[in-house]
């Protein structure tokens, strides 16, 4: 990193992420975010799904202590770039810490467009170290954490006024590209008072409060993502806390044409079908795929509950599968494949982590459509034993034009 005299030059103007909750109710639309996925979240992948609608991006989830302590990891989990179009971001971190994030949030500021904390790491070694979903159980100390990372950032130099209130966007965002903001993810209890009593200690004084946003993931921490998202929990907690933040809701975002909820600023999405795929018979039938995608459980004449009171959509699974969800296609289109390989080739993955990304795009994913995979489970392994690039583009290409891809197979966009 930069010493901090020369990080103004060189670091691009951060939009608040308050005001892109604000540009995306002017659209009359919810905001769209990116999760915060372990290995996946890297920047060649928040910049593909940017390029096809997704307003916020997460990073993975950082160690808050050892980004502190040591380059080597600040480097490897804060991926950014200072040149080209900008992401918005937000830096997660796992702590326990105030004084430990409060130090992580400092490091970041000036790369990215605000801090999260993670409450909703369900995994046993995080809670173990009571991090994650772990600290459900702890609502003082999260509230601690909140408190003395806004003062850190703010005695930077960081525009971290507390919003006074739900509309006051703009003077979240007076400092042109000092504005950061603070947030909190987390998951539900199974007694929802606790979840209430919760967001209650973090939030604060609704007129004065400790945090900017919430992302909601309505599962507890034990329950398996193969269960369908607690939508009365979410119901509940969107209609009590709504009207005094925005709040996004993480999980079972598959397409937007069938989620398990209605609001007024989910108006019908265009569907948009990729014609390029191989036939049914090619693609294996025995790939697991949602079994209530709309939320209906079978029975399409289920009413939808209605969230007048949401504000976002973020997706993790889905989009790694098909980075251009939120552009309204119901499956990966070639045009996503493109776009993703052009920003590895700018900011380099590994291999195995490149061709895992491509196997999933290239897969059956989440949509309706389960023959949309646009490369056959055969040509999938297939790309994951070879071992150089030259390989994967070289066989990429030919299927893509044996598929009607168009003329010299990938595209290569500038």
């Amino acid at each position: 990193m930069e010493a901090p005299e020369k990080q103004d030059e060189l670091l691009q103007p951060k939009i608040h992420p308050l005001k892109l909750f604000d540009i995306a109710r002017s659209q009359k639309r919810l905001l769209y975010a990116c999760a915060p996925m372990v290995r996946y979240s890297k920047l060649a992948f928040r910049r593909t799904v940017h390029d096809f609608g997704t307003d916020l991006c997460w990073t993975p989830m950082i160690l808050a202590k050892e980004f502190n302590r040591s380059s080597i990891a600040r480097d490897s989990d804060l991926t950014v770039s200072t040149t080209g179009k900008d992401v918005p971001t937000i830096a997660q971190f796992g702590a326990n810490d105030p004084t430990e994030l409060s130090r992580a949030a400092s490091l970041a500021a000036p790369f990215v467009n605000g801090v999260d904390l993670n409450c909703g790491c369900p995994q046993g070694w995080a809670c173990a170290e009571t991090l994650g979903a772990a600290l459900m159980e702890r609502r003082e100390l999260v509230r601690d954490l909140v408190l003395t990372t806004r003062e850190r950032l703010a005695q930077d130099g960081w525009a971290v006024d507390h919003p006074t209130t739900f509309s006051s966007i703009a003077s979240a965002a007076e400092t042109p590209g000092r504005g950061r903001s603070i947030s909190v993810k987390i998951r539900v209890h199974k007694d929802l008072r606790k979840t209430v009593d919760f967001i209650r200690t973090v939030l604060g004084n609704e007129h004065r409060r400790n945090i900017d946003f919430l992302t909601i993931h309505p599962r507890t921490r034990n329950t398996p993502s193969s269960v369908p998202i607690n939508l009365e929990a979410l119901e509940l907690l969107t209609s009590m806390f709504g009207e005094k933040l925005p709040v996004l809701v993480s999980g079972d975002v598959f397409t937007l044409a069938t989620l398990p909820y209605t609001s007024h600023l989910l108006d019908a999405e265009p569907t948009i079908t990729t014609a390029t795929a191989p036939s049914p018979s090619s693609s294996s039938s025995t790939e697991e795929f949602p079994s209530d995608a709309d939320g209906t459980n079978g029975n399409p004449s289920k009413p939808k509950i209605h969230l007048p009171h949401l504000s976002g959509l973020m997706s993790a699974r889905a989009l790694l599968a098909n980075p251009a969800l939120f552009a309204g296609y119901s499956s990966c289109p070639w045009e996503a494949v493109d776009v993703f390989m052009s920003h590895v080739a700018r900011a380099p993955l590994p291999l195995k982590l490149a061709v895992h990304h491509l196997t999933e795009m290239c897969g059956s994913g989440f949509g309706p459509d389960r023959g949309a995979a646009l490369l056959t489970k055969k040509e999938r392994v297939r790309i994951t034993e070879m071992g150089n690039w030259i390989d994967v583009i070289d066989y990429m290409d030919e299927v893509r034009s044996q598929r009607g891809g168009g003329e010299g197979g990938i595209v290569r966009v500038i």
